[in-house]
């Protein structure tokens, strides 16, 4: 085991603990806390079979102490969202080595979703409400809105820089640059926020169909409604019996049996239908703008190689902090991730500079 493991679970357990220490549900709380005890069991078994001194190493690390930050300006959930992507990368990892070595998979080496799980219904009569409430709020995070923002920075660095750099290399850094990089910006980002308001809208309005249709044969043939709701509940271990006799207490109030059809039968949050295309697309636009605009910048103020060079060195600089801030996510070590978007970055912005260069010669 690694120290970058031990590390791992370190984190984990000091971002457990910030959920716990800022949710305002005394049972949610409660399993955020035992799962950062969990996590701190995983750290001191590690460091035990290690011979590692956890006292001397048990800090959090700058991506634990970044998404703690996050947290308290955004809100928790965002924190949430990272711990499940570790969670899952984690568990991956272990089914993976057990592949590899042959051992038998059993189940439990899934994301701790199904430890949570379990921890309420020990804890609690009331488990099912509480395990409905964390993971709808589990599948709230799971777009990360802080990935989405990381990204949509990069495909406008990236996408823009290898358009500047390719007028750029044509034309020898001339006045046409900046045109070119503006357009292309513009370009890009109204592309970009109307991909996005197309499919938040077209997405929010297959599901409202659905949901319209769920009502109208809830209306027009309830009997039908009712016998589909009791094989739902059948289907979840209750018995034949006890499932009939729950499928018309619930069919008594429709609005209710409308909202249970669509979450068992279409599988359709409702809660996901809240969110606005609108402001979708607006965050969209600004987050594509503000990586497009780095690579041009230079060019509002110089020309010819001396704006080469800084639009380079400040699309290197833009990929590094990109490249670092997407191992808020990943868990993968800064400086490699980092310089890898680099070297990704400039690779992509050196082919076009060629072929532009060729392109402007064979014009000239």
């Amino acid at each position: 085991m690694s120290n970058h493991a031990i590390q791992t679970e370190i984190d984990a357990s000091y971002l457990y603990q910030k959920l716990a220490d800022n949710e305002s549900d005394e049972l949610i709380a409660h399993v955020y806390a035992q799962m950062s005890a969990i996590e701190k069991s995983h750290a001191e078994a590690f460091a035990l079979k290690e011979n590692i001194n956890l006292e001397s190493i048990f800090k959090p690390s700058w991506r634990a102490k970044t998404l703690n930050t996050i947290g308290k300006i955004f809100g928790y959930d965002y924190v949430l969202g990272a711990l499940m992507d570790t969670e899952k990368s984690i568990s991956n990892a272990v089914i993976n080595t057990k592949k590899e070595h042959k051992l038998e998979i059993t189940g439990t080496e899934t994301n701790h979703v199904k430890i949570l799980r379990s921890i309420v219904e020990k804890d609690s009569k009331r488990a099912g409400t509480y395990i409905s409430k964390f993971e709808s709020r589990h599948r709230s995070v799971g777009g990360n809105a802080i990935r989405a923002a990381v990204l949509g920075g990069n495909d406008g660095l990236v996408s823009n820089f290898s358009l500047v750099m390719g007028i750029a290399g044509a034309t020898a850094g001339g006045s046409g640059v900046l045109i070119a990089g503006l357009a292309g910006m513009l370009a890009g980002a109204l592309s970009m926020s109307l991909g996005e308001w197309i499919s938040v809208k077209s997405s929010q309005e297959l599901y409202e169909n659905q949901m319209e249709i769920e009502m109208e044969e809830l209306e027009t043939h309830p009997e039908g409604e009712r016998q589909e709701l009791a094989l739902i509940y059948m289907t979840k271990g209750i018995d034949e019996k006890q499932a009939h006799a729950m499928a018309t207490e619930v069919m008594k109030d429709k609005t209710h049996a409308h909202e249970i059809l669509v979450k068992e039968e279409l599988g359709i949050n409702a809660e996901e239908l809240q969110g606005s295309a609108t402001e979708a697309a607006i965050y969209s636009f600004l987050l594509f703008t503000i990586g497009a605009i780095i690579p041009v910048m230079p060019f509002f103020f110089t020309t010819g190689f001396t704006a080469i060079a800084f639009s380079v060195a400040g699309s290197a600089v833009g990929l590094f902090i990109i490249g670092a801030a997407i191992t808020l996510f990943t868990g993968k070590n800064v400086w490699y991730s980092g310089f890898r978007q680099v070297f990704f970055g400039l690779a992509a912005a050196a082919i076009t500079y060629g072929i532009g260069h060729v392109v402007g010669v064979a014009i000239g």
